[in-house]
C-alpha cells in the first residue's frame, strides 16, 4: 500500500478517492475518523489520507489527482452584466445559464 496524499478534510478525501476509484484505481480513505482526537494528537497527524492498494498505480493516479486539485476556473459575463467566476454554470444574480 502507498499513501498518495493527505487531504484537508474528510469531504475532499472522499471526493478524491471516489474520482480515483471511478478511473479504475484501488484508492481508499484512511484516518477517516481520526479528526475526533485532534488535540490529543498533533492536528497534522489527524488529517484524512488517500491510499492506493497497488503501488504501481501511483504515477497515473498522481496525474489524475493533480488534475483534480488544479481544475481550471472559468470566468464569464452574464447577460445581466454580472461577472460569474469559478465552476458555476448559472448566474447567481439572475439565474441565467452560462452561454455555450
Amino acid at each position: 500500500m502507498l499513501r498518495l496524499t493527505r487531504a484537508p478534510n474528510i469531504a475532499i478525501a472522499a471526493l478524491w478517492a471516489d474520482a480515483l476509484q471511478q478511473a479504475g484505481f484501488s484508492a481508499s480513505v484512511q484516518r477517516y475518523f481520526l479528526s475526533g482526537i485532534a488535540g490529543e494528537l498533533p492536528p497534522d497527524q489527524c488529517l484524512p489520507e488517500v491510499w492506493l492498494t497497488l503501488d504501481e498505480e501511483a504515477p497515473a493516479a498522481r496525474v489524475l489527482l493533480h488534475a483534480l486539485q488544479n481544475m481550471p476556473q472559468r470566468r464569464w459575463l452574464c447577460g445581466c452584466g454580472e461577472t460569474v467566476e469559478g465552476g458555476f454554470e448559472q448566474c447567481w444574480h439572475c439565474g441565467a445559464a452560462m452561454p455555450a
